[in-house]
């Protein structure tokens, strides 16, 4: 699944797009955000390039897929200007290369929870991808019951100046724990209705069984599997 390829935002565009009282301060933000938009997308393409060669690789080898799907995003202007203030950060161009980790994010959906792993470990055991931060809410879930392996990866790309190193986050969590996340993002924080303590128990309730189920299929597959030479 590659990124789709479409007209890039230009300088020209955010000019035309700029309202007459725009400030300096705002015309430098919306102009530096081109080039943010550009080297995070290419850092993003990296690195789907990469998960999509090693699922594939590891296909072949031994004839199973740990990748069940990939989705990934650039995150909006207003979504990183937000987290900026929320860290009583000044927005500007700087602080979002030195202090935005998640500018670019992948979310890579295993079929197992074996397959996490050895999808880390693939990713890692080349030097092109280095390990900037590493949180395992599989391991030790939140506690809302939230699962999910995170990593930030130092990810290079080649442009016309030279290799760039790019922060790229990457969320790998199976089917199961993507339904349950997706769902509890839903009744929190999308739909009407009062969300209650009682709730927040219930879905806690939820993200343990949805762990067991995990953990059984997972055994159920490896009755059948060969052991992975990693």
């Amino acid at each position: 699944m590659l990124i789709e390829k479409h007209r890039s935002v230009c300088l020209r565009d955010v000019n035309l797009t700029l309202p007459k009282s725009a400030t300096p301060a705002q015309q430098e933000l919306a102009q530096g955000m081109v080039r943010v938009n550009h080297l995070y997308r290419s850092a993003l393409k990296v690195a789907v390039a990469q998960l999509e060669i090693l699922d594939e690789e590891f296909a072949s080898m031994y004839d199973h897929s740990p990748i069940h799907h990939i989705e990934y995003r650039i995150k909006s202007l207003d979504s990183i200007i937000g987290k900026l203030q929320r860290r009583n950060l000044e927005v500007n161009i700087d602080n979002i290369y030195a202090h935005i980790h998640d500018v670019a994010g992948v979310r890579v959906i295993c079929n197992y929870l074996d397959d996490i792993y050895y999808m880390r470990r693939l990713l890692t055991r080349t030097e092109s991808f280095g390990i900037i931060r590493e949180t395992d809410y599989i391991k030790e879930p939140k506690p809302s019951g939230y699962r999910s392996l995170h990593l930030i990866l130092d990810v290079p790309i080649v442009i016309s100046e030279g290799t760039l190193h790019l922060p790229v986050e990457v969320q790998l969590r199976t089917i199961a724990m993507d339904m349950w996340a997706s769902l509890e993002h839903e009744l929190r924080y999308k739909s009407d209705r009062n969300f209650s303590e009682s709730d927040a128990a219930r879905l806690q309730l939820c993200s343990e069984a949805i762990s067991e189920i995990d953990r059984e299929m997972q055994n159920i597959y490896l009755g059948n599997s060969p052991e992975y030479d990693l």
